[in-house]
């Protein structure tokens, strides 16, 4: 619903702020949504409710039907770009920086990728983090990015999150392609780990008998 109002702040400015039959018609819209909902009207009114309590929503004024206006940028402390940003991933989902880029398009023109990935890190390095990048899920060439602005995201099933000794250990594997899939990579991490942990039991097991027998 916030991202409704960003949204339609920027590509129905005549229309702005919006009244409640016109915020819900944006919370149900077919296009640009992912995933596409059917929200009623209670619902609406719930949610503003919430938002108005953070102050992130407040009521507009002049007009003999209610309408609504968002305070994003002041309440988040973020710039307009950033709000953008925020606006389309809610609306829209995770997405990548090329991805949000164009989407957002109609709300902010970045100059380039770089320009997004730069706010997008901003809003990462935020004391409160209001977005995250994603561990590359297997089979995508760019990690996608999510808002916190509803808590933590889950990361996509089977995500890469690679350090430098896993990218070695591909490269070694002859990559995607050659040998090693990134799954099977993980999968033997995996049991590495498990296999750490009972070395470790039975070696303070051996010693706790050594103790009690009195053998050095």
């Amino acid at each position: 619903m916030l991202g409704v109002l960003v949204e339609k702040q920027a590509t129905v400015p005549d229309t702005y702020p919006l009244s409640l039959n016109a915020l819900v018609a944006g919370c149900n819209q077919k296009t640009a949504r992912s995933p596409v909902i059917e929200a009623t009207e209670a619902e609406v009114l719930v949610a503003l409710e919430g938002l108005k309590s953070l102050s992130l929503v407040f009521e507009g004024s002049g007009s003999r039907v209610v309408k609504f206006e968002h305070n994003t940028a002041r309440v988040l402390q973020v710039p307009g770009a950033a709000a953008a940003l925020l606006a389309v991933l809610m609306l829209r989902g995770p997405q990548t920086a090329a991805e949000l880029r164009l989407n957002t398009e109609r709300l902010h023109r970045f100059a380039d990728i770089s320009s997004v990935e730069g706010f997008l890190e901003e809003l990462a390095a935020k004391p409160v983090p209001l977005a995250v990048k994603l561990n590359r899920a297997p089979g995508e060439r760019e990690a996608r990015w999510a808002h916190l602005l509803c808590g933590e995201v889950a990361q996509p099933a089977g995500s890469l999150a690679r350090g430098a000794d896993d990218e070695a250990a591909l490269r070694d594997a002859g990559g995607f392609s050659g040998g090693v899939t990134a799954g099977e990579l993980s999968a033997l991490r995996a049991e590495q780990t498990r296999l750490a942990a009972e070395v470790a039991e039975l070696k303070a097991l051996v010693q706790r008998l050594a103790r009690e027998l009195g053998v050095e």
